[in-house]
Order: C-alpha cells, then sequence, then structure tokens
C-alpha cells in the first residue's frame, strides 16, 4: 500500500474480486429499485459527488454517457439548482438524494421531503431512498478500500441497445 509517483493512493482490495458474495448481495438489492435508469445513474453520480467517491463517478458517468446523456449535464450536475438542464421530477430526486446522502446534517428536511412527495410516489420515493442507500454503500467500501477509477467500461450490450443497434 501506498502513494505512486502521482501521490494517488493503491487499492487496498477489490471488494468484488475478493469478496463475491458481498459484491452479489450489493447487485441484488439494486435489482430490486425500480427507479427509471437515467435518473437512478444522475442521482448516483450525484451522491457520489458529494461523497467524493471517484470510481463511482467514473462508473456512472460512463454508464450516463452510454446511455446517451449529454455531456452538458453531467458537467453541471454538481451546479444542478443553477443548471436549467434538469426537469422539476430530475430536481426533486437530486434534493432527496443529497438530503439523505447527508441526513447527519439536518435530517432530511420537511421541505425537501414535500417536494419529492410532490413528483414520486410513495413506493417512488422508498426506491429512490434505496438507491441512496445503495450508493452511499458503494462509495463507502469503493472509498475505504481505494478502488481506482478509469478500468471500468459500460458493457457492449448496454452500448448497442442505447444506439439501438441491438433491439
Amino acid at each position: 500500500m501506498g502513494e505512486d509517483v502521482t501521490g494517488v493512493q493503491s487499492e487496498r482490495m477489490n471488494v468484488a474480486r475478493d469478496t463475491p458474495s458481498v459484491s452479489r448481495a450489493m447487485v441484488a438489492l439494486e435489482h430490486e429499485i425500480k427507479v427509471e435508469p437515467v435518473l437512478r445513474e444522475l442521482i448516483k453520480v450525484r451522491a457520489s459527488i458529494l461523497n467524493g467517491c471517484a470510481y463511482c463517478i467514473d462508473m456512472h458517468s460512463k454508464g450516463l454517457r452510454a446511455d446517451g446523456e449529454s455531456e452538458q449535464r453531467l458537467y453541471l450536475l454538481d451546479a444542478w439548482r443553477e443548471a436549467p438542464f434538469y426537469t422539476e421530477r430530475e430536481r426533486a430526486a437530486l434534493g432527496w438524494i443529497e438530503a439523505l446522502t447527508r441526513v447527519a446534517d439536518d435530517h432530511v428536511p420537511d421541505e425537501v421531503y414535500e417536494d419529492a412527495r410532490r413528483h414520486f410516489s410513495e413506493r417512488e420515493l422508498v426506491d429512490l431512498a434505496m438507491v441512496a442507500v445503495a450508493i452511499n454503500g458503494w462509495n463507502r467500501l469503493c472509498i475505504a478500500f481505494r478502488s481506482q477509477p478509469g478500468a471500468y467500461q459500460p458493457s457492449a450490450r448496454r452500448v448497442a441497445e442505447v444506439s439501438g443497434e441491438l433491439r
């Protein structure tokens, strides 16, 4: 362990490789969550930005690009409140994910809940909360074990589905 010449600390452990049952359990949890794919990935990137998880920011940004998301929306995600490129529903979800990610700060203020509730059903709010549980868990694992960003690539199947080559 230590740092390379750039000052980046080396990976401590590869959670997926070294503890596959943990990874399978996390993935199984995520398969139960019903949130539209682009919204799911947007809020995962936002939570990962808040947590400073380079690995997850890299992974989910690449996933969004593979899904056809614009660079503009990706670049401005950190300033979503000031950018006009997000729907009201996306804004409500982004506010909700931020409050859940920073739960120790304000314990999810009523106004954040009410805004989210205007745009999402009770089941959808639970699903969004479970996205927060999952991505915050992954962020903590990746940060703790220093998962290295850069290697992840969306599957060729995913890219083909989005581009219309595979239907």
